[in-house]
């Protein structure tokens, strides 16, 4: 049997040391995310046959990550399909991307069946395209930069020190004005952004801010994630603050992210309003993800 134990922070350094081997534009494997996310998805480690393993519990479904390392994945694939045989659990595999398919279907052939969910899937974007925003198609959003421009006295600022306590307070401000603020995936939402911005320069974030009028009215963070590629992990700004969100996404980009091909601002969670939303800024494509199941 295999022995999962906790992600901690002073793991970090071990984690890392198998995740430089990913490459991958999906937003799923970068530490931070991990970390972040590692208490709703009840997030636990192993290292199997020199690869890194990942098993994840959520409402009621255990499944694990691709392995990752120097060695050979398939190894590792064998010791979790015996691990699940002797635990009476199905097989599964999480975010498994069409790479990685292909990898299993010439390893194992027949041996997997891949189901595909648009809700997992990324949105990756062209960087400059969203820094631009030149075209018909982005006019609305261009206008809505715009008259922010004209209507606020508004500032850019890279989060620091000085100002994560305004981020915070911004924070849990829009968390109590959410007409969804019982709701279980905002609380853990809001607890993610908080911890994000707690613990940003541990994590090896970078993030910046939206002032306008002296306040703070929008923040986000993210981090590199392969050579051509900048993830948001965390955008928030005021829904009552017309084109706020407009401007942290663009003035985001143009600080911390402008030398990178493509921008993954991750999945829509099948959340429509969400989903409407990442559409409207146009991605150059969306990075499928699916679930991989042992037959």
């Amino acid at each position: 049997m295999i022995q999962f134990k906790p992600v901690r922070a002073e793991d970090k350094e071990e984690l890392e040391s198998y995740l430089k081997y990913t490459d991958s534009r999906s937003c799923d494997m970068p530490f931070a995310t991990i970390y972040l996310w590692r208490s709703v998805y009840d997030t636990t480690y192993a290292i199997c046959e020199g690869c890194l393993v990942f098993r994840t519990l959520y409402e009621g479904r255990v499944s694990f990550s691709f392995p990752v390392g120097k060695e050979d994945p398939g190894k590792a694939i064998l010791a979790l399909i015996d691990h699940c045989r002797m635990s009476g659990i199905p097989c599964l595999m999480h975010s498994i991307t069409k790479m990685e398919e292909e990898w299993l279907n010439r390893r194992f052939p027949g041996q997997f069946a891949i189901d595909y969910h648009r809700s997992m899937a990324d949105y990756i974007y062209e960087t400059q395209a969203l820094i631009d925003l030149r075209g018909k198609k982005y006019h609305g959003k261009k206008n809505h930069v715009n008259k922010f421009m004209k209507n606020f006295d508004w500032v850019y600022e890279e989060i620091g020190p000085d100002n994560i306590r305004e981020c915070l307070d911004m924070l849990y401000s829009w968390l109590s004005n959410n007409p969804r603020k019982e709701d279980k995936d905002v609380i853990a939402e809001v607890h993610v952004s908080e911890m994000a911005l707690k613990e940003k320069d541990f994590l090896g974030l970078k993030g910046g801010l939206i002032r306008a009028d002296g306040q703070v009215v929008a923040f986000s963070l993210g981090e590199e994630i392969c050579k051509d590629t900048f993830c948001i992990h965390i955008e928030k700004a005021y829904y009552h603050v017309s084109g706020a969100y407009a401007m942290i996404n663009q003035q985001f980009l143009i600080h911390e992210a402008g030398d990178y091909k493509y921008v993954n601002r991750e999945d829509d969670v099948g959340d429509p309003g969400l989903r409407k939303s990442k559409l409207s800024y146009h991605p150059a494509f969306l990075l499928e993800k699916g679930l991989a199941r042992y037959l």
